[in-house]
C-alpha cells in the first residue's frame, strides 16, 4: 500500500478510466502532509494502511469523477447553494438530532450519508431502480460496526439518514484523517493552513449532490449542514457561504469531550496497530478548545452574525419547541405535515434503543479539572449562566 502522491494519483487515474483532471490543486500541498504524517506518525495496522489507501484513492477518484461530470454536464455550475442552515458544536450535543429532525422537511436538502461517502454516480445516466451508492454504504456501515460494534453506542450509524459533510471536506484532504490515525503534524498544517479552497471545493460538490437531487425529483430549497469541523474555521464558512444561519449546539465539555475521545479512540482501533486512548482523547479535546475559543473570537468579532444558541438539555426535552425556534430563527414555517414527519421521526429514533456508550474520563487521558481549564471561557460565557438560571 504505497503512500507515494504520484502513485497514488496515478491509480486514481487508472481505476477511473485515464481520466486526468483532478480540479483546483490546492488539495496536493495537503495531500503531501498527510502521506508524511502517516507512514511517519500514524501507527498503521496493515489493514488500517489498506483502509486509507482505498480511502485516499477514492477521495481522488471522486474528483476525477466530479471535474468529468462539471465537463460533460455545465449545468452543475448553475445550481446555487444559498443560504444553507448550518448545525455546529461539539460531538454528543444534539448536532445530529437536530440534523436528521431537520431532514424530515421536504423543504430542506438532508446530506444523506451514502451521498457524502458516495457523490459521484457509479453510471451516468444511472439504471433505474434505486441508487447502487445506497447499498455500497449499507455494506460499508455494517462492516465498520462488525469491525467495532462499540461505535454503533457512539454514533447512530445509518447510511439513508442524513450525516456530516465532513467526508465531503476529505477530498481536499483537510479533514477527519486525524480521527483516523495519530497524526499530529497534519492536525498542526490544517491550524495554519489556507481553508478556503477546501471550503470552495465543498461548496463545487454541494452543488454536483444537489444537481443529482433534482435528477431525482427533489424539490427543496435549502440545504441542513452539520459538521463539528466547521468550529475550526467558522469564518472561512461564512465568507464561502454568506448566506449561512448557524445554529449552535452547547452542553458542557465535562459530558462531551469524554464521549468524544471514546469515539475517536474506537474510531483509531480500526486503522491503527496499538492506539492510545489517552492520546485520543487529549487530543480531540485540545482540538475542541481551541475551536471553541475560534469560534467564539469570530462572534466577538462579528456581532451581527446570524448565529441561534441551542442547548442539549431542551433538544432532548422539548425538541419540538427547539424546532419552532429554529424555524423562526431561519425564516421557516412549519406546517402541520411537517410537524408531524418530525414528530415521527422522534419517536422512531429515540437514544434509548441504541446501545449505551459506557466510558471514564481517566480512561482517556482526562480529568475535570484539565476540561474545566482548556473550556474556562467557553464555559463561562454558554454552560455557567444556564446552570445558575437552572438553579434558580
Amino acid at each position: 500500500m504505497n503512500f507515494d502522491i504520484h502513485a497514488l494519483l496515478a491509480e486514481a487515474s487508472t481505476r477511473s478510466g485515464g481520466l486526468e483532471d483532478f480540479g483546483d490543486d490546492s488539495f496536493r500541498p495537503a495531500l503531501a502532509v498527510l502521506l508524511h504524517a502517516l507512514d511517519e506518525e500514524g501507527g498503521l495496522s496493515e489493514a488500517g494502511r489498506e483502509r486509507l489507501h482505498g480511502r485516499i484513492v477514492e477521495r481522488l477518484q471522486n474528483r476525477l469523477g466530479l471535474e468529468d461530470f462539471y465537463q460533460r454536464h455545465p449545468e452543475i455550475d448553475d445550481e446555487e447553494v444559498t443560504d444553507p442552515i448550518v448545525i455546529v458544536g461539539l460531538p454528543r450535543t444534539g448536532t445530529t438530532m437536530l440534523q436528521r429532525i431537520l431532514g424530515s422537511d421536504p423543504r430542506l436538502y438532508p446530506m444523506l450519508y451514502w451521498e457524502t461517502r458516495y457523490p459521484v454516480p457509479l453510471s451516468d445516466p444511472l439504471p433505474p431502480g434505486p441508487d447502487p451508492r445506497i447499498a455500497l454504504a449499507r455494506a460499508e456501515v455494517a462492516a465498520m460496526i462488525a469491525a467495532n460494534p462499540a461505535l454503533l453506542s457512539i454514533h447512530p450509524w445509518d447510511a439513508e439518514a442524513a450525516d456530516e459533510e465532513g467526508m465531503l471536506i476529505e477530498h481536499s484532504f483537510h479533514g477527519y484523517f486525524d480521527a483516523y490515525a495519530d497524526v499530529p503534524s497534519y492536525s498542526d498544517w490544517l491550524w495554519q493552513a489556507d481553508q478556503v479552497p477546501a471550503y470552495r471545493h465543498l461548496q463545487r460538490m454541494l452543488k454536483f449532490i444537489q444537481w443529482q437531487k433534482r435528477r431525482r425529483g427533489a424539490g427543496a430549497r435549502r440545504w441542513v449542514l452539520k459538521a463539528p469541523h466547521h468550529l475550526r474555521q467558522i469564518d472561512v464558512l461564512f465568507e464561502v457561504f454568506p448566506g449561512a444561519q448557524v445554529i449552535q449546539t452547547h452542553r458542557d465539555p465535562l459530558e462531551t469531550v469524554p464521549s468524544s475521545g471514546s469515539f475517536i479512540h474506537n474510531l483509531r482501533l480500526v486503522y491503527m496497530r496499538n492506539p492510545d486512548p489517552a492520546r485520543s482523547g487529549q487530543q480531540r479535546s485540545a482540538i475542541y478548545a481551541r475551536g471553541m475559543i475560534e469560534t467564539m473570537r469570530y462572534r466577538d468579532r462579528t456581532p451581527t452574525a446570524p448565529f441561534l444558541d441551542v442547548w442539549f438539555a431542551d433538544t432532548v426535552g422539548r425538541p419540538l419547541d427547539v424546532i419552532e425556534a429554529m424555524y423562526d430563527f431561519v425564516h421557516l414555517d412549519l406546517p402541520p405535515d411537517v410537524e408531524a414527519r418530525m414528530q415521527q421521526h422522534l419517536e422512531h429514533n429515540r437514544r434509548e434503543r441504541r446501545p449505551p456508550h459506557s466510558y471514564s474520563l481517566e480512561q482517556f487521558g482526562l480529568s475535570e479539572q484539565q476540561i474545566r481549564r482548556d473550556f474556562a471561557a467557553y464555559r463561562e460565557r454558554y454552560i455557567q449562566p444556564r446552570a445558575a438560571a437552572a438553579d434558580a
